[in-house]
């Protein structure tokens, strides 16, 4: 058994992105990068603990309590769909506010032929915006940098990150996100809002925060992790179908993308709480819709218009969707690669102290608005269109036709996409009837520049998601192969757009079935959906021959501990007791408090087997499974014997449910707070009634393939191990999910390096990959 085996603890691996190793790193568990801090990473407990004292509380519910307890799931679920709708709902009105004041500003003093003056207001505005995001992502809660895509991910998984979903980080999200993305950064909003949704879930889940006195004891059925991954899956989903009103396509999302569990009860509260965003959302869009919500509060949670009477296509519209497909693929894969170097280098930069990290930030900013600011000279003027069907040129509104330095009469087309939100850009993309309104050489550029920014954008010390970049970026060349192509298809340029969007959604996230609804949703164009699923089949497997998605980078970037859904073909050649090593530590069934004091802080073990001797036994026996968080209640409460004779006392007289109560991340008891005397010591503990009777168990011999499938299919953080031969010790060993890490197997057993399938993955040049 590893030395790790009982809890997560004392194994040597590294997050990639770690550029120094930390004391911490040398003492505890695995470690992973969580915000910027470097944090032991503990796995989360989905399996229920039947003891007798579970099961004797469950006996004892009364139907009303069951009532209650169903009730609160779906009202839980209710109250997640509301939250985080509303949330969504005020951040996109936030945004354009912020911004439209912005870009109305540099408008009129644009018009007013005061270039200078609108290029200081545009740098000053952005870096104040991006200097607030940094600051308090920095000082406040690191853990709410980036999207938050991927700990959302781990955690359902079973990768317990500490405080990725504490009020803290909630609070920087959402202020954050509107700073970022207000900023000009070219920044998505997304990623962000499920972050912000499983974040809600959480909250509520643990019923609320001991630490702000907001708590709840009626939720006490939900202080289990198994409950609040369901609460976090409903709040991922929503927090998709908050960012682009698209409930369908966030259920989905949650789905192919975010879950590593399903089943049919979940899919139903799941798709109740996105019905609810919908719902709430489209009420909210009316009211707003009638003008009462300023002059920018149309913007925002669109639908892109890209329809049209009637949508056709025919066989020689296949090949350049196709092109688009693999395009997106090899364009995907290259995103892929640069953004996993460039937030490496990232942290080489800014791992020393908070002050590297705002000047990062600072300095992306200004660049950016250098770039932003003076792309559009480039471009000449073209005469606004005779048939336009908005005022052009635009001064002062978010539309297609942009003055910015034309004279009467005339629009730079670069400008309109760069000189606006991105929803307002990916709506000047996606819109019909506009095969004529950009140049070649805009639209190269404009895809030049977002790929390049939301590359060196996204590792800065603030919220920021990939979605909308990436879906602007794919709109961009999408547009370009319509121009090429031309008059040779029937398709229009803004259905192009569609798909090249779909293709890069593809080929960076490797997003199907989620990234097809989601744009069929925004676009309310379902006669589309036989070309996007084409294109997004082909840039999928065209991209997945170069690397893994996005999430799953910067996952292992960060070292969260990931398993997989399948298992590598060289853990097939090896059992389960290749990888288990001792010493195992074991507890009877009635312990000395001494001892269960001395394993405690000479451990960091989350699992301990429980084995019955004589006289309780005639021989050995594996009685179960106790956890240190049960173990540490029970000394706390001085549950304590004189003898090591049961009293038989009914425990549910001394202890309640609540005492046994999953507390929320980062809460757990530290046996340090207990204070146990010498006499004490020399009492004892029945261990019985609170240890699992129940654990899962596999043969020593059991293929190591074969055990990764059962943890992860069942969500189990302990795995007992047990010897073939009746005679030995009644329990070889335990695995947890870091036993299961290709590079901690491959460590052990190096020959079985050459062995490891790659599957048709193309490898770079050894120059080009630093791992």
């Amino acid at each position: 058994m590893s030395t790790e085996a009982n809890g997560e603890a004392e194994s040597q691996a590294r997050p990639l992105l770690s550029s120094e190793v930390s004391p911490l790193a040398q003492s505890t568990s695995q470690v992973a990068v969580v915000g910027a801090n470097l944090c032991p990473i503990e796995s989360l407990d989905y399996e229920i603990s039947e003891n007798d004292f579970f099961k004797q509380d469950w006996r004892t519910n009364s139907t009303v309590q069951i009532f209650q307890y169903v009730f609160m799931k779906w009202l839980l679920c209710f109250l997640i769909g509301g939250i985080v709708s509303l949330v969504g709902f005020c951040n996109n009105l936030a945004v354009e506010t912020v911004a439209g004041i912005k870009f109305v500003v540099i408008s009129y003093m644009m018009l007013a032929q005061r270039s200078v003056m609108a290029f200081v207001v545009f740098s000053v505005s952005n870096l104040m915006l991006t200097l607030l995001a940094a600051l308090i992502t920095a000082f406040v809660s690191s853990a709410a940098a980036g999207s938050g895509i991927p700990e959302v991910k781990a955690y359902l998984n079973g990768v317990d990150a500490p405080g990725i979903f504490s009020l803290k980080t909630l609070f920087v999200k959402i202020i954050g996100s509107i700073s970022a993305v207000s900023s000009s950064l070219l920044v998505g909003k997304a990623g962000p809002m499920v972050h912000i949704g499983a974040c809600v879930a959480s909250l509520l889940g643990q019923g609320g925060s001991k630490k702000y006195g907001l708590t709840w004891s009626w939720l006490r059925f939900f202080k289990n992790d198994r409950d609040r991954r369901d609460l976090v899956t409903c709040g991922s989903a929503a927090g998709i179908a908050a960012a682009f009103r698209a409930p369908i396509g966030g259920l989905l999302f949650a789905l192919e993308e975010m879950v590593s569990w399903w089943r049919s009860a979940l899919l139903w509260r799941a798709f109740f709480t996105t019905a609810i965003v919908a719902i709430i959302l489209v009420g909210l869009i009316d009211f707003c819709d009638s003008g009462k919500c300023g002059p920018f509060g149309k913007g925002g949670l669109i639908m892109f218009d890209v329809s049209s009477t009637n949508v056709s296509y025919d066989l020689w519209d296949v090949p350049p969707v196709l092109l688009l497909g693999v395009l997106g693929g090899l364009f995907g894969s290259l995103y892929n690669f640069l953004l996993d170097r460039v937030v490496q280098v990232y942290n080489s930069i800014t791992g020393k102290c908070s002050g590297y990290k705002i000047l990062l930030a600072c300095f992306i900013s200004i660049f950016t608005s250098c770039l932003l600011f003076g792309l559009p000279w480039l471009s000449s003027c073209l005469p606004c269109p005779a048939d336009a069907e908005v005022v052009c040129p635009t001064v002062g509104q978010a539309g297609n036709y942009k003055k910015f330095q034309c004279p009467p009469g005339h629009y730079n087309d670069l400008a309109s996409l760069i000189f606006n939100t991105n929803d307002d850009a990916i709506k000047n993309l996606f819109s019909k009837g506009t095969d004529n309104e950009f140049q070649y050489s805009s639209i190269l550029i404009f895809f030049g520049t977002c790929f390049f920014l939301s590359i060196i954008s996204y590792g800065i010390v603030s919220p920021t998601g990939l979605y909308v970049p990436v879906i602007v970026t794919g709109a961009s060349y999408g547009r370009l192969i319509a121009m090429l192509v031309g008059s040779h298809s029937t398709l229009n340029h803004g259905i192009f757009a569609v798909l090249g969007a779909a293709s890069f959604l593809g080929g960076t996230m490797r997003a199907t079935v989620s990234a097809c609804v989601i744009l069929l949703e925004l676009t309310n164009n379902l006669l589309m959906l036989p070309l996007m699923m084409l294109v997004l089949l082909a840039s999928k497997t065209v991209a997945d021959a170069f690397n893994n998605n996005i999430y799953d980078l910067i996952m292992k970037a960060k070292g969260f501990p990931y398993l997989e859904a399948h298992a590598e073909p060289f853990m097939r050649q090896l059992t389960v007791s290749d990888v288990v090593k001792g010493p195992l530590q074991l507890f009877h069934g009635i312990e000395r408090v001494g001892n269960v004091v001395q394993v405690l802080r000479t451990t960091t073990h989350n699992g301990f087997p429980v084995i019955d001797e004589s006289p309780l036994s005639e021989s050995p026996v594996l009685y179960g499974l106790i956890l240190r968080a049960h173990l540490i209640e029970l000394l706390k409460k001085k549950a304590f014997l004189s003898s090591t004779e049961p009293t038989g006392i009914d425990v549910s007289e001394q202890f309640s449910v609540v005492d046994f109560a999953k507390k929320g991340s980062g809460n757990a008891d530290k046996i340090e707070d207990v204070d146990v005397t010498n006499e004490e010591e020399n009492m004892f503990l029945d261990l019985h009634p609170f240890t699992n009777t129940s654990p899962y168990t596999v043969v020593e011999t059991m293929s190591l393939a074969k055990a990764l499938i059962l943890l992860r299919q069942v969500g189990l953080r302990h795995l007992l191990v047990i010897p073939k031969i009746y005679g030995r010790s009644p329990v070889v060993g335990i695995l947890t999910r870091h036993d299961f890490m290709p590079e901690d197997i491959l460590s052990s057993h190096p020959a079985l390096t050459r062995s490891r399938w790659k599957g048709w993955r193309l490898t770079l040049p050894r120059w080009l990959n630093p791992h």
